[in-house]
């Protein structure tokens, strides 16, 4: 698929998924924005790896509305416009509910739900009909198992499932299509961390698959 004189936001793009995503769609074209948070060198090189003519790193929290709206206002600045938004950036912690604390839930839900929230909002004035937005959401609010630990996680993935089904409405009617990828175990820094090898190695030899993106032109959900 060509993204050719598209522009893509990308959070969370300095590393993982987010990194992998900003490079294809500039690999399909697309000039893209890479969001990061703290490391600039790993931004800076997603950026040399694409070019700087099609790529520009913004350190930017994507929790925050005032760093949301920064993110937005160096994105039309520096290419105009916006066809493609991806709230990748997010956080996991390992908790059950006895272990859970009010931190841990402010934590996921302003990364996790308001960032993605809010960043779209920020953005769709200055898209066109054809514009997509991409959210992440994850295999395990669909897995047969449970694990208490993840409580928090998929919480603030469930509330990202139902923003896709009630934006595929409210957006559709400005021909920007809203959808959500989600990926089963992804060896990324996220996913490694707090898990014991006992635990990957676990994951490993019971690997999620059959992942389904709905296709229906928002007339089922």
């Amino acid at each position: 698929m060509s993204f050719a004189g598209k522009v893509a936001i990308v959070t969370g793009a300095s590393k993982g998924i987010g990194r992998a995503t900003a490079e294809r769609l500039a690999a399909d074209g697309a000039s893209v924005v890479i969001n990061y948070l703290s490391d600039s060198k790993a931004a800076d090189e997603v950026v040399s790896k694409i070019g700087a003519e099609r790529a520009l790193a913004v350190q930017a929290d994507a929790s925050k509305i005032p760093d949301i709206e920064k993110l937005v206002a160096a994105t039309v600045e520096r290419f105009g416009r916006i066809d493609i938004v991806m709230p990748n950036a997010g956080v996991m912690s390992m908790h059950d509910l006895a272990h859970t604390t009010e931190a841990d839930f402010d934590r996921l839900f302003h990364l996790n739900v308001k960032g993605p929230l809010f960043l779209v909002q920020k953005a769709v004035p200055h898209m066109r009909p054809g514009g997509r937005v991409v959210f992440v959401s994850t295999g395990l609010n669909t897995s047969t198992g449970v694990t208490p630990a993840y409580l928090l996680y998929v919480a603030t993935k469930g509330a990202v499932d139902q923003m896709v089904r009630v934006l595929s409405k409210d957006l559709g009617v400005r021909g920007i299509n809203v959808n959500a990828v989600a990926p089963g175990p992804t060896g990324t820094e996220l996913f490694y961390h707090g898990k014991s090898e006992q635990l990957l190695e676990m994951l490993r030899n019971k690997w999620v698959s059959g992942q389904i993106l709905r296709a229906n032109g928002a007339n089922m959900v």
